[in-house]
């Protein structure tokens, strides 16, 4: 099975950016990084994916929006994230 698509918006200096990160890498996933500290369009994608997200990060697996760094290491805990990684 193939990995899904992975976005995860991000600004500089986020600890919270920096631990989805290093989740996702330790669980060999590859994705696309949206840095957003200087707003922009890659902002505004973001917004309109998750019209209620303001903070970051903001971690998009598929069509799957899963929220923050506490969502994505609560669906590892419940053992539910390698299933959406496609392990």
């Amino acid at each position: 099975m193939s990995q899904p698509q992975i976005d995860i918006y991000t600004k500089f200096g986020c600890g919270y950016c920096f631990r989805a990160k290093r989740l996702l890498d330790e669980k060999g996933a590859e994705y696309t990084e949206h840095d957003i500290t200087m707003g922009g369009p890659k902002r505004d994608e973001m917004v309109q994916r998750a019209p209620n997200a303001r903070t970051v990060p903001q971690i998009f697996i598929g069509d799957n929006h899963i929220g923050g760094s506490d969502q994505l290491a609560s669906l590892e805990r419940d053992g539910k994230l390698d299933a959406l990684l496609g392990g």
